[in-house]
């Protein structure tokens, strides 16, 4: 690990295997520059116009906030990105990403347009009072204990709309987690609260326009960029591929919990006997039992 491939309008055994061995795969050039642009507008105009209408919300999945190297406002987390735009919507309907539901096999899955939290871009750029330069360590999976339901197979497929190679940060997985027991999964490292780097971990080389897949189960961060401003910036469009019950949101959609958790500023560990961490973990692995 780690090798590419190129999707050629269907997966190959090859690449099944690779899959199911690592939990990620990374398909170069899935789509080319000149879309990449087209993407980039795309993403850019919505975000205007959600800041122009002050929104705050999209189906009840809060926009995270932040400012550019000009010190203007910013979307460093936009939600069901495509309810804004035909021509994500129509991306969405390519046939090539309804081939990669076979990587969900035995489960039958689909693309989460309106589901969860729809098409999302993350936008990650290096500045003083950017809210979004990193991300720690943590799996995507557990998200479905707090909307009530039992874990669910998932993946989700990253669109990168900017060049990132290793140096530059970006993407770092922990191959093969997504084979590992329920309470590795859940407690191998501190959601988001570590952003140490790990002996074992695989960092990538992306160019923009390569797709990245991942296992929900997979335990991955970002690495902050060691660059300031415009050549720190990276953008991702993630493509959530779902399993299990239909379930849309709507402009009443509750914001789910962990929406709310995460907006919260929690202080250095003060409690006694261990950190927050620790006191939460019992509560935790009793609701699961």
């Amino acid at each position: 690990m780690h090798q590419t491939f190129v999707f050629n309008n269907a997966l190959t055994d090859e690449q099944r295997r690779y899959f199911q061995h690592y939990g990620i795969i990374q398909f170069k050039q899935f789509i080319d520059r000149a879309t990449v642009q087209e993407f980039i507008r795309e993403v850019n105009r919505v975000e205007h116009r959600l800041l122009k209408t002050q929104t705050e919300k999209v189906n009840g999945i809060p926009l995270k906030f932040g400012e550019n190297e000009r010190g203007e406002r910013m979307i460093q987390r936009l939600a069901f990105t495509s309810h804004y735009s035909q021509t994500l919507r129509d991306f969405l309907k390519d046939p090539r990403l309804q081939l990669l539901l076979e990587l969900l096999g035995p489960y039958e899955g689909r693309i989460g347009e309106h589901e969860k939290d729809g098409l999302v871009v993350n936008h990650y750029v290096n500045t003083p009072t950017s809210q979004f330069k990193q991300l720690g360590w943590h799996t995507d999976s557990p998200r479905d204990l707090f909307l009530g339901t039992r874990i669910q197979p998932m993946l989700n497929v990253g669109l990168h709309l900017d060049d990132c190679p290793q140096s530059n940060g970006g993407l770092r997985v922990l191959a093969g987690t997504h084979e590992q027991s329920i309470w590795k999964l859940l407690f191998r490292k501190k959601y988001f609260i570590d952003n140490q780097p790990d002996p074992k971990e695989v960092g990538f080389d992306i160019e923009a326009g390569d797709l990245t897949i991942h296992d929900g189960r997979l335990w991955h961060r970002v690495q902050q960029s060691p660059f300031i401003g415009e050549r720190s910036r990276r953008r991702v469009m993630y493509i959530p591929i779902i399993t299990g019950a239909y379930s849309p949101k709507h402009a009443e959609s509750p914001t789910p919990f962990y929406h709310t958790l995460g907006s919260l500023k929690f202080p250095k560990p003060t409690f006694p006997g261990g950190s927050l961490w620790k006191n939460w973990q019992p509560g935790l692995a009793r609701f699961l039992s």
